[in-house]
């Protein structure tokens, strides 16, 4: 298999190259680094298997050159900061839906005709934390960055269905694990180290969702990508168990021995989220790829425990 992955030096592109490349793949990565870290692919560079891009999904032209003669196409490059799209409303539209029919017109060009593409949860809105399965509707995101997700979902489905591509879109909870250089987690053992007295913490802490970890959440697209072969397959990946801002905070203190720094709650907005658009409950019904044989490791918790100890051992 040959196997074009865009945003595949990013935190959780690269994870997927390393299991790509020990299944025997032959593997392009695609990345502008902006977010991506060549560090996260390097030790791939001598094998003969791997080649490395470095290129924009905004830029057409070497984009639809560099697609030719790959089987599968796994589009995980986006905007990672969903809040930034406050500040910058056009990011998360040129980012992540412009860059997807970038995307998804290289592939028509060049006959590509299978797609791995990373959603969020993101694209149900707000539901209360009532667990929400792949049927839940209507879908109405409250971010710029849960509605552009959700605009990618439909030109992925549109392009399936007008030319034969055969995709597998999956909506992730919130991934963790090694290599995280953005989110909750990372943004608190940054501000711990840098004042180990004071936590500040967006939102009220009650915010609550599942965590799923990097392991867990590439063997999930993996085992759907062999066993499910609809022209369109939409997969929930996410334990189904959560975890609140409070717990992580709790946990983050344990593990940086700073139990009696004080932590200061913002407030939150919209129900208690950390910035308008933070859907501060969700839980996500994964029934369905759990009937092919997906069964995560670690708990929402345990992912969390995990991420935190695998960042402090590697300096973060």
């Amino acid at each position: 298999m040959k196997a074009f992955v865009a945003g595949g030096a990013g935190f959780i592109g690269s994870h997927l190259v390393d299991r790509l490349i020990a299944q025997g793949a032959e593997v392009t990565v695609y990345d502008n680094l902006t977010s991506g870290k060549e560090e996260f692919i390097q030790q791939h560079n001598e094998n003969p298997r791997f080649k490395f891009i470095k290129g924009d999904l905004l830029e057409p032209a070497l984009l639809n050159k560099s697609v030719v003669g790959h089987d599968l196409v796994c589009h995980l490059a986006a905007n990672p900061q969903a809040s930034e799209g406050i500040r910058q409303t056009r990011l998360d539209l040129e980012q992540n839906t412009i860059a997807t029919y970038n995307v998804l017109e290289s592939m028509r060009i060049n006959n590509v005709g299978k797609i791995l593409f990373t959603s969020s949860g993101t694209v149900y809105g707000e539901t209360a934390g009532a667990p929400v399965n792949e049927e839940h509707g209507p879908l109405l995101p409250i971010s710029l960055y849960g509605a552009s997700k959700l605009a990618c979902e439909g030109l992925t489905s549109a392009f399936a269905s007008l030319f034969g591509v055969r995709a597998w879109i999956f909506r992730l909870g919130n991934v963790v694990g090694p290599r995280a250089t953005h989110g909750v987690i990372y943004d608190l053992l940054q501000k711990i180290k840098k004042d180990p007295t004071v936590l500040e913490v967006l939102g009220d802490g009650h915010q609550t969702k599942p965590y799923v970890h990097m392991n867990d959440c590439v063997d999930g697209m993996l085992l759907c990508l062999r066993r499910a072969q609809d022209p369109i397959n939409l997969f929930n990946l996410a334990p189904s168990t959560t975890t609140t801002v409070k717990d992580i905070v709790r946990i983050v203190l344990d593990s940086t021995s700073h139990k009696d720094a004080r932590v200061r709650y913002t407030g939150g907005v919209r129900g208690g989220g950390g910035w308008p658009g933070d859907v501060t409950r969700v839980q996500l019904d994964c029934t369905k790829a759990q009937r092919l044989g997906w069964n995560p490791k670690f708990t929402s918790n345990g992912a969390v425990a995990q991420t935190i100890r695998s960042l402090l051992e590697h300096g973060s």
